[in-house]
């Protein structure tokens, strides 16, 4: 091309219409144009510290920044970078062949599938993306070859396109874009910095979007009233980005409170220190870097999901990880970056591409070894965490079978004397008396220690001991570990009276006959809904309760499954209790032997009501009766 001159083209396509076409596919996730563009120049960035790295590029690098410059008058947004640059036949090659040979191959593969506009890197698009927001683009661009002609390359979105000498005094690319009319929002100072936020923050090439105000002391020592020196504001470029962020970095250069400052700048909004860091470095099968931190898990297992960023060479991808790590794995918080994963990617790639499934195993291996690191090498303060962690152990427990595995040697159970135990070391403790005659350790817990006071005493003044165990996965976990362990069988202390919870051979004789208990059992029917509550007798000690209400420990904890999902195959379970009567007690009898009915009656009715507020079922109605017959009683 000569001095001046102006060359004209037509793209060579057959798709006719490319670009109303890519601009349909694309528009659905438009606001992905800007991060296209910035990748781009960062790229273009880096490629020159390479050259002049290998020797290949002489001239000096000076100071690679990516500009990001938004001028709302004239209806533009440009991109700037000092890179590489292009020579007119680089943008002929580049541009005008390469991306539109893409163009078409997407266009005749993914016309009218869903989720097309995930995968335009795949197909050169990057650059391409400019016209979902523009009706006109330009590239002024000067190539980092000595003596180069800068030119322009401009097009309005059909296959025609110019090319123009210019002058430009700097090396590297310009790309404007003149915002169309239904694009308007990106002409908006603070829709430009949310997309770089939220794409471009850790991205290796400072990344400036105009200028913040910054206070500093007076350059000339000027004092206010109170004699200290005055604070002036000052305007200052505005750097979107960390360009070198924790993960980039060494584990040995870095300290407790570096990774709790990354921390608080991935979640500005977050007022509590990560419980513990897992520093991730592989480089083989596959590259992979990124910190995973355990934050300190609440019952709320939904909320602390989808915390984990995946970036590509700093580039951010997605916070939608699901495809990349376990299940289990999504309750933790902090950054994945690996190369292997293409910066345009379709969840099918995550789900097929076998760099991904080795990527999910490894970081669950380097998960449950440090948790194993940490209890071996200091039990007590990984005792102090486990509260927190505990959620997430459970959730890893009952989702991941390998972890399951290695999770036995760390998992840990909290007996309501505060002293923790692993299930081994528990059913050792507990083995002596709490095997039933089944040859089964039976491990009593409560879910509410306060709640189920009374039981839990009851267990304790037999010497039994009795586990805390809540939380929402509760349910799920007992069972997985009756089915793993074969000899262990959980029950909560208020599923039943303990003589059925442990059953041992021996039992102790009833006083009442089968008679006696029919009688009964007829006017305790009369106090209770027969819908709700099943009468049983059973034979315990005088010193136990009259009267004891139980839910079955299968039905509640099928119920409490359903909650949370899964077990749904059961069907809905019916809210329904056993009253339990006690026919040792010596009220028990003296309600057989009291020959006023409507004396028994109350009495009855009396101590089926104690029984239910010791559960906190009596409410309402029966409360305001039950206390009202208290009062004349007294």
């Amino acid at each position: 091309m000569e001095t001046g001159q102006v060359k004209k083209g037509q793209i060579n396509v057959q798709t006719e219409n490319i670009f109303p076409i890519i601009k349909k596919f694309l528009y659905s996730d438009h606001e992905i144009f800007l991060r296209e563009l910035v990748s781009n120049a960062v790229d273009a960035s880096q490629k020159v510290k390479v050259l002049a790295a290998t020797g290949e590029f002489k001239g000096e690098i000076g100071e690679l920044q990516v500009r990001v410059i938004l001028d709302k008058a004239a209806k533009t947004l440009t991109i700037s970078d000092r890179g590489i640059g292009m020579t007119s036949d680089e943008i002929d090659k580049y541009i005008n062949q390469i991306a539109f040979s893409g163009a078409e191959e997407f266009v005749k593969q993914y016309e009218g599938k869903e989720g097309a506009e995930s995968i335009i890197g795949h197909f050169g698009l990057g650059f391409y993306s400019a016209f979902m927001v523009s009706e006109k683009v330009e590239i002024r661009t000067l190539s980092r070859h000595a003596g180069s002609q800068a030119v322009m390359w401009e097009s309005n979105g059909s296959p025609e396109y110019t090319i123009t000498e210019i002058e430009k005094a700097d090396r590297g690319t310009d790309i404007v874009l003149y915002i169309n009319e239904e694009s308007i929002e990106f002409l908006e100072k603070a829709r430009i910095q949310g997309i770089l936020d939220k794409y471009c923050k850790f991205l290796p090439i400072p990344i400036i979007f105009g200028n913040k105000t910054e206070y500093i002391d007076s350059p000339e020592g000027e004092k206010d009233d109170a004699g200290k020196v005055k604070r002036v504001a000052i305007d200052v470029p505005n750097q979107v980005n960390n360009p070198a962020p924790a993960w980039t970095k060494a584990p040995a250069d870095l300290t407790t409170e570096d990774y709790n400052s990354f921390y608080r700048e991935l979640y500005p909004m977050s007022f509590e220190d990560p419980l513990f860091h897992i520093h991730l470095n592989v480089d083989y099968p596959f590259n992979l870097t990124g910190i995973l931190y355990f934050p300190r898990i609440k019952e709320n297992v939904e909320v602390q999901k989808n915390k984990i960023n995946l970036y590509s060479n700093q580039v951010f991808i997605t916070d939608s990880v699901s495809e990349i790590v376990p299940e289990f794995l999504t309750l933790l918080h902090g950054v994945i970056d690996s190369p292997d994963i293409p910066l345009n990617v379709s969840r099918s790639y995550l789900q097929s591409d076998s760099n991904v499934k080795k990527i999910s195993s490894h970081i669950t291996k380097k998960v449950a070894d440090k948790l194993a690191e940490m209890f071996k090498k200091d039990r007590a303060d990984f005792e102090s965490k486990w509260e927190d962690l505990k959620i997430f152990v459970e959730y890893g427990t009952l989702s991941d079978d390998k972890f399951a595995e290695k999770a036995k040697a760390f998992s840990l159970v909290k007996s309501t004397d505060g002293k923790y135990y692993t299930l081994a070391e528990y059913k050792e403790k507990i083995a002596t008396l709490q095997t039933d005659k089944d040859k089964k350790v039976v491990a009593l817990y409560t879910n509410d220690k306060d709640a189920q006071y009374g039981f839990v005493k009851a267990a304790k003044d037999r010497s039994y001991d009795v586990l805390e165990l809540d939380g929402p996965l509760v349910p799920h976990w007992v069972s997985k570990m009756e089915q793993d362990e074969g000899d262990l069988t959980f029950a909560r202390v208020d599923s039943d009276t303990l003589d059925n919870l442990i059953k041992k051979d021996e039992e102790i004789p009833s006083k009442l006959s089968k008679d006696d208990e029919e009688k009964l059992k007829v006017i305790f029917e009369g106090a209770v809904n027969k819908e709700k509550f099943k009468v049983e007798f059973a034979s315990m000690s005088e010193t136990e309760a009259p009267i004891i209400v139980t839910q079955p420990e299968f039905i509640r904890r099928m119920m409490e499954q359903q909650k949370m999902g899964g077990a749904g195959f059961f069907g809905a379970f019916p809210e329904s209790y056993q009253l339990v009567v006690n026919s040792n007690h010596p009220k028990v009898g003296e309600i057989l032997v009291n020959t006023d009915e409507q004396v028994r009656v109350e009495k009855v009715k009396q101590l089926t009501d104690l029984a239910m507020l010791s559960q906190g079922m009596l409410k309402g109605e029966a409360l305001s009766k039950f206390i009202e017959r208290s009062i004349e009683l007294v």
